[in-house]
């Protein structure tokens, strides 16, 4: 299956949490990455999301490392939403 990742910034304003991240977060901007998978079978070219993935500091590090951290779609949507809220 042919599969792609899109990247976009999410901007947070406050602190915030997601399932998945350990605590709260500090604000600021955060790398996301979105898997897709090629629906086959259609006479178009369209892709469904898989897997969403947020980039943070690594635990446990001195250096500057990061890592990807599953989380929920729709939960980044709904706190990114809040955001715009305020």
């Amino acid at each position: 299956m042919t599969t792609r990742t899109k990247r976009s910034i999410a901007r947070f304003a406050a602190p915030f949490a997601l399932r998945g991240l350990d605590g709260i977060q500090p604000a600021g901007d955060y790398d996301i990455h979105e898997d897709e998978e090629l629906i086959e079978g259609l006479s178009w070219l369209a892709y469904q999301r898989v897997a969403t993935f947020i980039e943070v500091p690594a635990r446990h590090s001195n250096a500057r490392r990061t890592q990807l951290v599953a989380i929920d779609y729709t939960e980044l949507e709904m706190a990114l939403k809040k955001e715009t809220i305020k």
